[in-house]
């Protein structure tokens, strides 16, 4: 691992996450610890900066995340964004207030072009805030470096001691010289020079991995998506023939999916695949349930059953193998951040899994995990593959979820993904599908009147999949996905597009 690192210390925000993939883009390496990490393990890390992160609550209320003092004192400087930067101002003795106006949103603002944080950054510019409360009263030794009309102190800064602050967040895209910022504080106040790269992470993966597992036997959780994909073959370059991946075939995939899953990597990278057909165990586990939190939980109970069951199968067996990404291990409420959904490889894992996990890609984002994909040289068409949840299609049917709804959600989906490739859209709306919802309505074709679902499409563009803004689609695209979709699959005949940001919305409905 490099010898450069930054630590990103989490007070409970839920871009946190986000600050740690703009730092990963300076090509310097980026570890997250919780606020209750001890302070020893924090000075054993050999840190180059740290930076303290947002959070929801008040930096004076006894209740809230404080840290010990001390890690002011271990020579590492320190960048504090929003909360964090009200803590360090508390930390120091500054004065800490309800602010008079709230500021959430885009905000104009001005920088000090002398201070360190500010270099090539222009006076004039655009931040998004998100507080209630603000910093008063900076502490002593402390330059004001930005000011909104609200907000007095905006950002400050004490070179000498090695500690900034900024009120506003530089790591979300609405900061549009956020990532300059970063880097200055990365580079020129912490002294990096940048060199994690992704090979470097895939080559020390891999290494890794092999150490690990020495001469036991793997069993890996496929499904075939960009994410267990990468996993797999990340696994498969350590130990070979040692990894068996074993592909559900739950019956909630993408219409063909589970052949192109087959052909792909038992033929094209000569893995040992064991392709398990359990769609009628699936839907006998689901039938009649509606809460798609209890789906997740099922679903994610009976992937984790049929793999010890293979297991048994093939021998002693020790590891299995889950491409469990950053953005599910967030959504599943680790540490403080709240629980927005369980995913099935993070939340809903039975308590009494009889295999230590392995998942080599939990520490990166979906856009990391693609670049590693091409490093370990998986075809562009494979990398770039629509993002597919563990619970398939069942999180994508509102209400029960039945044979036919699935064969109406296969056919109905295929339709729109192909007119988005067809439109050369597919590298500008990230992500795309469509929901079979559980609302019916009226409607006429023909002479007839009808009485049949609403569809609903849904396209998002993102760069991080922790935010998001629904894809400005074509009229006429939507227009032919409308027309095709009514006129080749049956049972549909309203369709609507969703056009609602993440957050407040999930990317997924369910």
């Amino acid at each position: 691992m490099t010898n450069e690192k930054i630590l990103v210390l989490d007070f409970g925000g839920q871009y946190n996450q986000l600050i740690a993939r703009r730092v990963r883009e300076q090509n310097v390496y980026t570890e997250i610890l919780p606020y209750t990490a001890s302070l020893e393990r924090i000075r054993d890390g050999h840190y180059k900066g740290i930076i303290f992160t947002g959070g929801p609550n008040s930096v004076y209320e006894k209740s809230s995340p404080h840290y010990n003092k001390d890690i002011l004192n271990l020579g590492i400087p320190v960048l504090g964004i929003c909360y964090g930067a009200q803590l360090l101002a508390y930390m120091l003795d500054g004065l800490v207030k309800t602010a008079p106006v709230s500021e959430y949103g885009k905000t104009e603002i001005t920088l000090s072009s002398v201070a360190k944080l500010f270099k090539n950054v222009k006076p004039d510019t655009t931040c998004w805030m998100s507080h209630t409360d603000y910093i008063a009263v900076p502490p002593e030794g402390f330059v004001v470096t930005a000011q909104t009309k609200d907000c007095p102190v905006a950002a400050m800064e004490n070179p000498e001691k090695g500690y900034y602050a900024a009120q506003f967040h530089p790591e979300v895209m609405h900061t549009p010289q956020g990532s300059d910022i970063l880097r200055n504080f990365i580079y020129d106040v912490c002294g990096c020079s940048g060199e994690w790269v992704m090979s470097a992470f895939v080559e020390e993966s891999i290494a890794k991995i092999r150490e690990k597992i020495g001469q036991k036997r793997v069993l890996c959780a496929m499904s075939g998506g960009v994410d267990s994909s990468v996993a797999a073959l990340m696994i498969h370059k350590a130990v070979g023939k040692q990894l068996t991946c074993v592909f559900v075939d739950h019956g909630l995939l993408r219409k063909n999916e589970g052949d192109d899953v087959e052909r792909i990597f038992k033929g094209e990278f000569d893995m040992n695949l064991i392709r398990v057909n359990c769609e009628d165990r699936f839907l006998a586990r689901l039938d009649g349930v509606a809460d798609p939190e209890t789906k997740r939980k099922i679903i994610g109970e009976e992937f984790i059953r049929v793999f010890e069951e293979e297991a048994n199968k093939i021998g002693q067996v020790d590891f299995l193998v889950q491409g469990t990404i950053y953005p599910d291990v967030i959504e599943s409420g680790v540490g403080d951040a709240a629980v927005i959904k369980s995913h099935h490889n993070v939340g809903g894992l039975p308590k009494d899994i009889a295999l230590s996990l392995i998942e080599p890609l939990r520490d990166l984002f979906k856009d990391e995990v693609r670049k590693a994909g091409l490093e370990l040289g998986i075809p562009d068409d494979l990398v770039w593959r629509q993002p597919f949840p563990g619970p398939g299609l069942a999180i994508r049917i509102m209400g029960e979820i039945t044979k036919d709804k699935l064969n109406i959600l296969r056919d109905a989906d295929a339709i729109f993904r192909d007119e988005i490739k067809k439109a050369g859209l597919g590298r500008d709306v990230n992500q795309y599908f469509a929901v079979l919802t559980n609302v019916r309505s009226v409607g006429v074709m023909g002479d007839f009147r009808t009485y049949d679902y609403m569809l609903a499409l849904r396209g998002v563009s993102t760069s991080d999949f922790m935010t998001a803004d629904f894809a400005r689609i074509p009229y006429d695209v939507l227009d032919i996905c409308s027309r095709r979709i009514i006129n080749e699959v049956g049972h549909i005949n309203r369709i609507v597009y969703d056009i609602t940001s993440k957050p407040p919305a999930t990317i997924e409905w369910e």
